[in-house]
């Protein structure tokens, strides 16, 4: 009998995600999973895609974005799924959009400003209406949602310039229970902000302390990613430790001169405390970072892009140095008129950049500001750089262990079930690409270009990306963290009154 599916993707390359060495096969896909992948040739299906000479991969994972707003504003995702991206992990570096029970105060506190300058899209009372908003509308790519440790200050505290109180610290924690029964896969700090920098360590642990009732993760933007890393390093460490979670170290890297060539020193620290307890850590690939400007950061930085500006928008991709001669003020002077704003630096060292990323256990992401006028290139080229540039023109790691670090590696420090992996069963979050043509487009100086060699991109069964041709389909799920399954809601909440201070 001729089995029949909805879609046949014939003669690819199978980089099934884990790791393993390709394979030549078919994969069928009925309805959203892969109903099987080998040899098909007696099959049919009501679309047929010829994949000769193409990678088939899962679709790859963002592991760091600040998409919590995009999401909805623009469903099409299109930076994402240009790039092979099928899901997206928003709230991170201590952002998101929720909860946010009164109107946000104006103006906007940075950094809270990267997913709105305006205050509109912080709206949402409970972390489950943005939740729901976001079923409610969905979008073309699957998202992981975090809740953000300085939106928790900005709506409890009155001076973010200070350690939170023990009563505050209680109401953060009811918070972050509320975002874990909604379905949140952790809690993400951004110690390196002015909001959250008087932040204590008891006061995260505190705050954090419910994540374990959910297995769910501890995910930092560290106090500092300069002069003080490993402090920072073991800031981190004792934060899981206490909480009794998995931590994930954001963006990791070595900011400025004098830190350049410490990653040697940062990743054998990373790779013991591994064997005590559980770590993971991600990273994008570029030497600059991006962020909101301010002058610690620009005075630090041999060269800075201002991104946005929302006085002086007019000055949004221009060099901050070029800026300053067209004022004749100083560099504080310019900067206070330019505020708010955003920039990229020019901090780190490229051989950093590279250790970092060829690291076995280092995730993908991209850290992209999609709001941002002018966005550091990650937003719309993280993914084929890898693939490309570091992948194939440099050798730094094998195509496997490149698909890999954006796919199966990714779905497992997350506890993703049946993501991240081709296989039969398995969702059908499908990438397909070009090995020898994929490559990154977008540039430090022109930023928003679509990236070469993606052919074809899926989710949950549903092509979202054809070739240069994107999709009006809205296939993206919120993928919610579920319940530790040994515990009952009961139980969890008898944890949770034990484990307050």
């Amino acid at each position: 009998m001729t089995s029949s599916f909805d879609l046949l993707i014939r003669n690819a390359t199978v980089i099934d995600g884990t790791g393993a060495a390709r394979f030549k096969g078919d994969i069928a896909i009925s309805g959203d999973r892969i109903a099987g992948i080998g040899d098909f040739a007696e099959a049919s299906a009501a679309r047929e895609i010829d994949a000769m000479g193409l990678v088939a991969a899962p679709g790859f994972i963002d592991s760091h974005t600040h998409d919590d707003r995009i999401l909805l504003s623009d469903g099409a995702m299109t930076a994402k799924v240009s790039q092979g991206v099928t899901t997206v992990v928003a709230g991170n570096c201590g952002i998101s959009l929720a909860p946010m029970p009164c109107a946000v105060p104006k103006p906007v506190t940075p950094p809270l400003d990267l997913l709105d300058s305006r205050g509109e899209w912080y709206r949402y009372a409970r972390f489950a209406d943005y939740l729901t908003a976001l079923e409610d509308t969905p979008a073309a790519v699957n998202c992981i949602p975090l809740v953000g440790h300085t939106t928790l200050r900005a709506i409890t505290m009155d001076d973010l310039g200070r350690e939170a109180s023990d009563d505050e610290i209680v109401l953060m924690r009811a918070h972050v229970v509320e975002a874990m029964e909604a379905g949140a896969f952790g809690v993400s700090t951004g110690l390196a902000y002015p909001p959250a920098i008087a932040a204590t360590t008891r006061e995260v642990i505190g705050i954090c302390l419910p994540l374990k009732d959910y297995d769910g993760l501890y995910c930092t933007h560290m106090r500092d990613e300069g002069d003080n890393t490993m402090e920072s390093l073991a800031e981190t460490f004792e934060i899981g430790r206490e909480v009794g979670v998995k931590v994930l170290i954001s963006h990791h890297k070595l900011a400025g001169v004098r830190n350049h060539g410490r990653s040697v020193e940062t990743l054998r620290c990373i790779e013991a405390t591994m064997e005590q307890q559980p770590v993971c850590l991600d990273c994008y690939p570029y030497a600059a970072s991006s962020t909101i400007l301010t002058v610690d950061h620009a005075q630090n930085s041999p060269r800075t892009v201002v991104t946005w500006s929302t006085s002086m928008p007019e000055h949004a991709g221009r060099d901050l140095e070029d800026i300053m001669a067209d004022f004749g003020f100083s560099l504080e002077e310019t900067i206070t008129r330019l505020l708010p704003a955003g920039a990229v630096y020019f901090r780190m060292d490229e051989a950093d950049v590279q250790r970092i990323l060829s690291f076995g256990p280092t995730m993908i992401g991209s850290d992209g500001l999609p709001h941002d006028e002018k966005p550091h290139p990650r937003l719309w080229g993280t993914f084929p750089r890898v693939l490309g540039h570091y992948s194939r023109d440099l050798g730094l790691f094998s195509l496997e262990t490149a698909v890999h670090k954006m796919t199966g590696l990714t779905a497992s420090e997350f506890g993703l079930a049946d993501r991240g992996v081709l296989k039969e069963g398995a969702f059908a979050d499908i990438t397909l690409f070009d090995p020898d043509s994929v490559k990154d487009t977008a540039t430090f100086e022109n930023p928003v270009s679509l990236s070469q060699g993606i052919s074809l991109v899926m989710v949950n069964g549903v092509v979202v990306r054809d070739g240069a041709s994107g999709s009006d389909a809205r296939p993206g799920r919120v993928l919610r963290r579920s319940l530790h399954p040994a515990w009952s809601s009961a139980e969890s909440n008898l944890r949770r009154q034990k484990n307050r201070p």
